[in-house]
């Protein structure tokens, strides 16, 4: 597994240096083809398929380019991973991509979580208390979850903010538990 991150960030750290390391345009791009690859098992089973041939599956991205549409330099960066036999990668690639274009361009990506829907208004004082903390832009997504029964849950990258009732009740429990 760690030999797939390696090849993995590598991939990606060869793409935002190929297509600007804050090309917003192209991380986007690249996010589209892995979508459609995990949801299209069709899709992905022929360009991770040893079956075709790389000129087949280049046909594919060929089509795909006019949908989609996807950039020159896109296209042939996933030809260059179908040359490579790393179409199983894109996935991780993109992921890596993402994070390293955030990094990039001094950005975070948010995720909250919460019971109901935030109104605007304190959507927007959330985006900007978390933007001072992290001292970068912040984009946010938004999740509803009924679990949380209360507050919101945010994560960004590996740090956590659990201001959710439950997130509450568990240290309240942790706590009785320790005595």
């Amino acid at each position: 597994m760690k030999k797939n991150t390696r090849l993995e960030k590598q991939f990606a750290k060869k793409f935002l240096n190929h297509e600007g390391r804050q090309n917003a345009k192209a991380v986007e791009e690249l996010k589209a083809v892995s979508a459609l690859m995990e949801g299209s098992p069709e899709v992905r089973g022929f360009l991770e398929g040893p079956q075709f041939s790389a000129a087949e599956k280049k046909g594919l991205l060929a089509d795909m380019a006019k949908k989609l549409p996807l950039s020159e330099g896109t296209l042939k960066f996933l030809e260059y991973i179908m040359d490579m036999d790393g179409a199983a990668l894109l996935p991780g690639v993109t992921a890596h991509a993402e994070a390293l274009y955030m990094e990039y361009a001094r950005r975070a990506k948010a995720v909250v979580v919460s019971a109901t829907d935030l109104d605007k208004k304190t959507g927007e004082r959330l985006q900007a208390a978390l933007g001072k903390i992290t001292g970068r832009e912040v984009e946010m997504e938004y999740v509803r979850d009924p679990s949380v029964l209360g507050g919101v849950l945010v994560k960004i990258g590996s740090t956590m903010f659990d201001s959710s009732l439950k997130g509450q009740l568990r240290i309240l429990k942790e706590e009785l538990i320790k005595g």
